[in-house]
């Protein structure tokens, strides 16, 4: 194997077989698991429909932001029904602090209308009902489905995905559903909800996006990014 790989800065080598590539991923998957064992999303809810909201939310804002915001909008809206009786100029008020609040003001109405006149209320658990609801493209469906449902249908791709996924060279895509396509591709569906998980969560710890800490990183050793720091 030593013989089919091709030597990087660092010191670290790529694999050139797919045998090695395999056996690569498995030692990263196994690293994950030991350092973040019980990796979930960050985003507080008690059901899907609350998850759907902080999910649309989370859009350009920070899961810490969101989270000082949905409970007293929860409290203030505490079902779908709620959501879409509101209009959204005064919906907006209510996430002026999480960014982008017209749009995604539009969105949650837009959202609620659908799921109570569509789906009796209950946000639906399929990949194919949750894209034709406003605000769900394929990453907030990944969540809800996932973290939800613990239902696998695909890979939840953030910046913290799309980041790290390409300085693990698990893809060399930009675009977020091809990146996806790949992550399919190579991790195993049973992993694809926590895999998400841990990504983000090794995102925002260490892997961050300028001057990553990897000095601290477990992965370091398997890591050959053009952009490390050691």
């Amino acid at each position: 194997m030593t013989a089919k790989r091709v030597k990087l800065r660092h010191g670290q080598v790529r694999p050139k077989t797919a045998a090695a590539r395999k056996a690569r991923f498995e030692e990263i998957y196994q690293v994950l698991d030991r350092t973040y064992p019980n990796a979930t999303c960050a985003l507080t809810h008690r059901d899907p429909w609350e998850l759907l909201v902080a999910t649309i939310l989370s859009a350009q804002c920070t899961d810490k932001r969101v989270n000082e915001v949905t409970p007293g909008l929860f409290a203030k809206y505490p079902t779908p029904k709620d959501f879409a009786a509101v209009r959204p100029e005064v919906l907006a008020e209510d996430i002026r602090s999480t960014g982008f609040f017209n749009n995604k003001s539009k969105s949650i109405v837009g959202a609620a209308t659908k799921v109570v006149e569509e789906f009796g209320g209950v946000v639906p658990r399929t990949m194919d009902e949750l894209l034709t609801i406003p605000g769900a493209a394929r990453k907030t469906a990944n969540v809800v489905l996932g973290t939800a449902y613990g239902v696998a249908t695909g890979v939840v791709v953030d910046t913290h995905v799309q980041r790290i996924s390409k300085r693990l060279d698990f893809t060399r895509e930009t675009e977020p559903v091809k990146i996806e396509q790949d992550l399919m591709r190579i991790v195993p569906q049973s992993r694809w909800i926590l895999f998400s998980h841990q990504i983000i969560l090794h995102g925002r710890a260490l892997c961050i996006a300028r001057n990553p800490r990897c000095a601290e990183c477990p992965l370091e050793k398997l890591c050959y990014s053009a952009d490390k720091t050691v």
